[in-house]
């Protein structure tokens, strides 16, 4: 919502099917809006979603990515440390990508940032699911 006033593309790709996150439904929210935020803020006309189970049914990955300026190689692994900031003239706290990176590792999952294709942040979040019933869904 605070993106609201700018003209962005946010394109969801969320497959029939997917498997549910194995966690809090709030703790996922807080994970996400961080990422979402972080990627509103700085796409410069798109914002990429696509969520996808893993072979193995035990985990889900979202990609998160922008077409915004992305971040120096060498600063991808200091931006997940609470109150790093890299770029001081536009609002924020620092605490976005540390509060993810910190949820993530309370699931056991993980969290992995590179360039994307667009040469914005590309953000993947692999997550425990819900295992699959015997059968199917």
């Amino acid at each position: 919502r605070s993106h609201a006033v700018r003209t962005l593309s946010l394109d969801l790709h969320l497959p029939e099917g997917a498997p549910d996150f194995a966690g809090q439904e709030a703790d996922l929210q807080e994970m996400l809006g961080n990422l979402m935020d972080n990627a509103c803020k700085w796409a410069r006309h798109r914002v990429a979603v696509s969520l996808r189970g893993l072979p193995s049914g035990e985990a889900l990955e979202i990609h998160i990515e922008d077409d915004g300026p992305g971040i120096p190689a060498d600063a991808l692994a200091s931006v997940v440390a609470r109150g790093v900031r890299l770029d001081e003239t536009v609002p924020g706290s620092g605490l976005g990508l540390a509060i993810v990176r910190e949820g993530v590792a309370g699931y056991g999952g993980d969290l992995q940032l590179s360039t994307g294709p667009a040469g914005g942040l590309h953000a993947t979040l692999r997550l425990p699911a819900v295992p699959a019933a015997p059968g199917g869904r």
